[in-house]
């Protein structure tokens, strides 16, 4: 099946786009050169940091060979028999190793990012409690009128199991009256009457939530930090301030990971801070705050509390962070999610923004393969990546990164092939920094399976899928030489209200984190979710922009300018609260030529100062103002009038992102649909030649084209599960791109198939004969428990049919393949579809070779059935997809090898 443009004025036939033969045009001036920071890069636990240079230095060469750019350091807790080569945290031992590495990946032309401490989130020995990470506590008494309260106010043991540092003693009265009666204090005894009617006193503690590092390295344990602190921040970086003496601009990034600080919701200057920040008293109103009654005066003084903890989390740890690595010649690298903050604004504060994926997507690719059984559903919405890379556009920072396959599959069931389609829609989403989650250094002395960690795919030597893991990470540098090349080109900005979210009683909680793992309870289903689906899905790029950002807008020709891109047009969706400053300064935009887009009009101010005459203010300016803000009936037509042309290739089902290189557009295409899309595609750009650039083989050529208007028309096919970069240019400034068309239907190839085990185990099998391809696993008990790599050679007659070339469709293959024809080398095949280009055959007979390796996962089956213990790991040994104790012993084998027959189809050339 293909989808066929009704527009065009005319159906091509089946056109088949080079992939892989070696003789195709390849021109090296085509792409841009691919630096280390263009691959993918991996994060790298060191289990107990029990490190050693040549083992370094070995996995560091194992990483350049095979395509990583760059390692992201993370020391974790150790493995069972190896407690004397443990090396503690930021001892002379382990800045010896540091240094070791980063003089070695220097060498190889790789680049080194640490985190700040280990295993996560932020922690270790040299946090005291007073720097702990710290949780608001309140104890509340009844007092009758003119009752004497005489007694000492402290926490419920029980409960509090760290000691809380009490703050303030509040007393409120039946008759509305308030009384501060801190000063009434003695040490923690309070001794007091109530006079004039029934109190009840609120005792207002900083207590700790007592939660240590989690996943700590030898000499890393300690407390979680105190992230709403800049004194707690400058003395965690005090040991750092000492031991990275002479690693200033070695080290390329200082990494901090997803806000996992957990029930932290305080700070023992909050209260001095929030008065600052919001202009009055929170102690008069602890009760609203504290109800969990669902009322318009306590969701608004719950909401200025949330935005309190937001601003001292981006302004008292972030930007600090920033600044202090900064200082020191490195970058930032910061994962914002699960902040109890405006995500936008905390993902901006760093140097490179960090997202994650968690799980597995639905692909609707034929022969994509998504066992039930073996995956946990996923979280990558699209909506949710682009905080993160929307962060990066606006305040003008070049990368986005990604924490990249993180449970993707059950261990050792990873292949190749499952990756890909998971790491395009992260570059599709803005993401051009990719990495690995993740590899796990293993010296050469661990029996197989070497040191594993619990939630990653491991990607390093002791995989088998290491093997053809080259294919799958040149093809991530190729994207994202491209993808970093220029600059963002989306011509949207809608703004994200997050004042909605904070500005509801979420059940009376105050600490509410922005997770992705909770898109339930804050993205979904909202208008902005809504219209963010609604302008993708119609071929608009859209990057979100926070209040703050707006407060740094200003217009140049019409254009919308922030600190790193210019925007044609911003939209406001439906939104129920919007700051009044905000209103103003969109208002202000629009009057000096900016597009702004209302969708709908905010009802309310958020927070609770002067809330009504803001309210009314609001009103007037709305009612005074109504022409500019008049809501749209139809958000394209207006987008049409700020004169932006969306891309309509996505009605064709392929997804894109687009980006401006000195005023050219390169386009990333990809087919994530069930059929084959082909046609003359349109780019909206007009009267341009244009570039097509194959990532998966480096393939090159100019293509067919007709001009048409304001749109080019590209000639293009483009595979379920395959993509394409196009470059526009004024010129043509390759060979034209080879177009093939199909002459017959597949043929069969038929034969004795020689199959050799060449490297793996447990053991290599003994040679077969295979007439009818299956899953090697059913010949023997041998090649049931084989993981590694195995050579097919088959002898075949060449068809008699006229062609310019060759299809091999190699069909399901179990996992990744390497094809030779008559002892010259073709190429890979690791992902669906797998197939390849051959080029002629000879006449006569022909030999094809196909080296095929298969996952790790027969081989650990069957290590568990006997008995065989490998998981010797403290903290968490091992646990599957689902955190349940690991146990390989209740899989079936996992096929492996070429399972369905191989085919060839004759191709002409339609150039």
């Amino acid at each position: 099946m293909k989808i066929k443009l009704t527009y065009l004025p005319f159906i091509i036939g089946i056109l088949f786009s080079l992939n892989g033969a070696a003789q195709e045009n390849k021109s090296g001036k085509a792409w841009p050169e691919t630096k280390n920071v263009s691959k993918p890069w991996a994060r790298w636990w060191w289990m107990g940091s029990a490190v050693d240079k040549p083992n370094l230095k070995s996995s560091l060469i194992d990483f350049q060979k095979v395509g990583i750019g760059g390692v992201e350091i993370t020391p974790i807790y150790g493995v069972k028999g190896e407690e004397n080569n443990f090396i503690d945290y930021l001892s002379p031992k382990y800045m010896e190793m540091l240094g070791y590495t980063v003089k070695i990946a220097d060498s190889l032309g790789l680049q080194v990012d640490m985190v700040l401490g280990t295993g996560w989130p932020y922690g270790g020995p040299q946090v005291s409690l007073e720097n702990a990470a710290t949780k608001l506590v309140v104890e509340k008494y009844e007092v009758k009128k003119n009752e004497q309260f005489n007694k000492e106010i402290k926490t419920d043991p029980a409960k509090e199991k760290v000691p809380a540092q009490l703050l303030i003693v509040s007393a409120y009265g039946a008759d509305g009256s308030y009384l501060d009666l801190t000063s009434e204090l003695k040490g923690n005894v309070l001794n007091w009457k109530a006079k004039k009617t029934n109190y009840t006193l609120y005792a207002v503690f900083a207590g700790k939530t007592g939660q240590q590092v989690k996943r700590a390295a030898p000499g890393g344990k300690g407390y979680t930090l105190d992230h709403f602190s800049t004194e707690a921040l400058n003395a965690y970086v005090v040991p750092f301030d000492k031991a990275l003496v002479g690693f200033e601009g070695k080290l390329r990034a200082i990494f901090n990971d997803s806000y996992e600080v957990y029930g932290t919701d305080f700070t023992p200057l909050f209260l001095q801070e929030f008065e600052k920040r919001r202009g009055y008293d929170l102690k008069k109103h602890l009760p609203q705050l504290l109800s969990k009654e669902d009322s318009e005066i306590g969701n608004r003084i719950k909401s200025d509390y949330r935005e309190t903890i937001s601003d001292l989390l981006l302004n008292k740890f972030d930007l600090p962070w920033t600044k202090w690595a900064n200082s020191k010649n490195y970058k930032t690298k910061l994962q914002a999610h699960g902040s109890p903050g405006n995500l936008i604004d905390l993902y901006a504060s760093a140097d490179i923004p960090e997202c994650e994926t968690f799980g597995s997507m639905p692909y609707d690719i034929p022969g994509f393969r998504r066992e039930k059984e073996d995956i946990r559903d996923g979280d990558a919405d699209p909506v949710m990546l682009k905080f993160s890379s929307s962060a990066a556009h606006i305040a003008g920072k070049p990368l986005t990164s990604s924490e990249t396959f993180t449970w993707l599959r059950d261990h050792f069931k990873t292949a190749l092939s499952q990756c890909k389609p998971e790491v395009e829609d992260l570059m599709l989403n803005g993401i051009n920094h990719v990495f690995l989650h993740g590899s796990t250094y293993s010296p050469k002395k661990a029996e197989w399976p070497g040191w594993k960690f619990y939630a990653s795919v491991n990607f390093n030597a002791t995989n088998s899928i290491w093997e053809d893991a080259s294919g799958l990470f040149n093809y991530i540098a190729n994207c994202q030489s491209l993808l970093q090349a220029g600059k963002p080109d989306n011509e949207t900005l809608l703004y994200y209200p997050v004042y909605d979210t904070w500005g509801k009683s979420l059940d009376g909680n105050l600490f509410f984190q922005f997770k992705i793992h909770s898109l339930k309870e804050w993205l979904h289903g909202t208008p902005f979710y809504d219209t963010t689906k609604k302008l993708m899905e119609n071929g608009y790029g859209v990057d979100f922009v926070s209040d703050s950002f707006i407060a740094q807008a200003k217009v140049e020709n019409g254009k919308i300018v922030l600190p790193g891109n210019s925007y044609k047009s911003l939209v406001v969706p439906n939104c129920d609260k919007m700051p009044l400053a905000t209103l103003e300064k969109l208002l202000a935009l629009k009057k000096s030529g900016a597009h702004i887009i209302f969708e709908g009009l905010p009802k309310s101010v958020p927070g609770f100062k002067d809330y009504e005459a803001q309210n009314e203010k609001l009103a007037s300016l709305l009612s005074t103002n109504k022409a500019l803000v008049n809501p749209v009936n139809d958000l394209f037509k207006a987008l049409a009038e700020a004169n932006e042309q969306p891309e309509t290739l996505v009605k064709t089902g392929l997804k894109f992102i687009r980006r401006d290189l000195d005023g050219e557009k390169i386009y990333y295409l990809v087919n994530h649909t069930a059929k084959t899309i082909e046609g003359f595609i349109p780019l909206a750009a007009a009267n341009k030649e244009v570039l097509i650039l194959d990532p998966l083989n480096r393939n090159v050529g100019n293509a067919i084209v007709q001009k048409e208007g304001q749109i080019t028309l590209v000639k293009l096919r483009i595979e379920s599960g395959r993509s394409l970069i196009l470059k526009t240019e004024n010129t043509a400034s390759e060979k034209p791109w080879k177009y093939y068309e199909a002459t017959a239907e597949p043929i069969a190839l038929k034969g004795d198939w020689q199959l050799t085990f060449e490297k793996g185990g447990p053991t290599l099998p003994s040679p077969a004969k295979v007439t009818t391809l299956e899953s090697w696993t059913k010949i023997s008990p041998e090649t049931e428990a084989f993981s590694g790599t195995a050579l097919y050679t088959l002898q075949f007659d060449a068809p008699k049919a006229a062609a310019d070339n060759w299809q091999l469709n190699l069909g399901d293959v179990r996992e990744s393949a390497k094809i030779w024809l008559n002892g010259n080398y073709i190429g890979e095949a690791w992902s669906v579809p797998f197939t390849i280009n051959l080029g002629k055959l000879k006449k006569g007979k022909n030999e094809l070779k196909v080296q095929v390796t298969n996952l790790s996962a027969n081989r650990v089956r069957d290590m568990e059935k006997k008995g065989k213990e490998w998981k010797i790991f403290y903290e968490i040994n091992m646990v599957d997809k689902d955190y349940n104790k690991f146990d390989a012993t209740k899989w079936a084998p996992m096929p492996s090898g070429l399972t369905t027959p191989v085919s060839i189809t004759p191709l002409k050339s339609m150039n």
